[in-house]
Parts: C-alpha cells; sequence; structure tokens
C-alpha cells in the first residue's frame, strides 16, 4: 500500500535521458575525428570532457538510487541501465584516446564503417532511453532494440572482416596492431548498446 501513497521519483528518467544523449554526443564526436584526422589532439579532448560528464551523471544517479525509497523501476535495472550506458561512452574514449596516442595519421574504410554503425546504434540508444519515462509505444521501444541488435551484427562482421584484411594486406605489424586494437573497441561499443537494448526490453516487457 505504502508503494502508492509515495511518489515515485522521476529524476532518475532526466539522468538517462542525459547519458544517452552524451553517447550520441561522443559517437558523434568520434566519427567526425575520423573525417579529419588533422584535429584528432582536440576531437579527443572532446570526447574526454564527454566521457567526464557521463561519469558524473552516473554518480548522481547511483547517489539518487541510494537516497530514494521509491524508484520508478527496478533498482537493479536503474544500476544496470546507467553503467552499461556509461560503458558505452568509456570504449568510446578509450578508441579516441588510441587515436591521439598511437598518432594514427590514416583511417581504413573499415573504421569509418564501425564509426557510423556506433553512431546508429547511439541514436537508437537514445530514442529507446527517452521513450522510456511514458511507455506509451512499447513497440516502437522494442523496435528501436531490435535494431540495435541488428546493428550489433553488422559491427561485429565489419570487424571480423576488417581484421582479416589487415593481416593480408597491412605490411607494418605495428600499424596492424594499432588498427585492431581501434576496430575491436569499436565494436565493444556496439556490444554495449546491445547490452542497454537487452535491458531497456526487459523493463519494457516488465512494465508496459
Amino acid at each position: 500500500m505504502l508503494r502508492f501513497l509515495i511518489p515515485k521519483e522521476g529524476r532518475f528518467f532526466e539522468h538517462f535521458d542525459q547519458s544517452a544523449d552524451l553517447i550520441v554526443k561522443a559517437a558523434t564526436e568520434f566519427r567526425e575525428m575520423l573525417k579529419d584526422l588533422s584535429h584528432i589532439e582536440s576531437r579527443a579532448r572532446n570526447i574526454k570532457r564527454i566521457e567526464h560528464d557521463a561519469d558524473e551523471v552516473t554518480h548522481a544517479t547511483i547517489e539518487l538510487l541510494h537516497k530514494v525509497f521509491i524508484t520508478p523501476i527496478d533498482r537493479e535495472d536503474i544500476f544496470a541501465l546507467v553503467s552499461k550506458m556509461d560503458d558505452i561512452v568509456d570504449f568510446i574514449e578509450a578508441a579516441s584516446e588510441r587515436m591521439f596516442l598511437y598518432g594514427i595519421t590514416s583511417m581504413t574504410p573499415e573504421a569509418e564503417s564501425l564509426a557510423d554503425v556506433c553512431v546508429k546504434a547511439a541514436e537508437h540508444v537514445r530514442e529507446a532511453v527517452h521513450s522510456l519515462k511514458n511507455l506509451k509505444n512499447p513497440e516502437q521501444i522494442i523496435k528501436s532494440c531490435v535494431e540495435i541488435n541488428r546493428l550489433e551484427n553488422e559491427g561485429d562482421h565489419i570487424l571480423r572482416s576488417g581484421i582479416a584484411k589487415l593481416f593480408r594486406e597491412e605490411p607494418d605489424t605495428r600499424n596492424l596492431i594499432k588498427l585492431k586494437e581501434i576496430y575491436e573497441l569499436l565494436e565493444t561499443v556496439t556490444d554495449r548498446c546491445e547490452d542497454v537494448a537487452n535491458i531497456i526490453e526487459g523493463i519494457v516487457l516488465e512494465y508496459a
């Protein structure tokens, strides 16, 4: 009975929305980095700032989780969702850092394709997260989740074919190692987007 008498804390959805917006911002900034490698350092700094902002949102969400009595969805779902969204930005930041530290001066079509997939997956994460607060259109949320899963499969395919191409065609072993790591970090971004989609799908199925 008490659950229905105490108002539920709505600020969680504000934090979710902020985190989702930062994911899109980081993914887009990384894609722009690949388009113009002459500004890697400034782009990497921008992404680092975005990653810091994402950490702040995550900390605020977890702090709120410890303070409120009634939550709009299960506490475990809140913690899992905000943690996985934070992971997405972390891996984008890790990829951008490698770009700067390794002094990358040329980029492959496979890396650019992976960056495009990351942006698309991030946009669908944002769409699904922004729809969570009212759950008026659960079918559309599930559709976004399915598309994120498809994009993860696409990213996995690009990774495998890209690494195979590197081993066939890249004569510089050091460059091969650098590019392979960047590929893998970007593909992990799509993995974490899929993790978020799975959490959201579970929330929708439980509460819609």
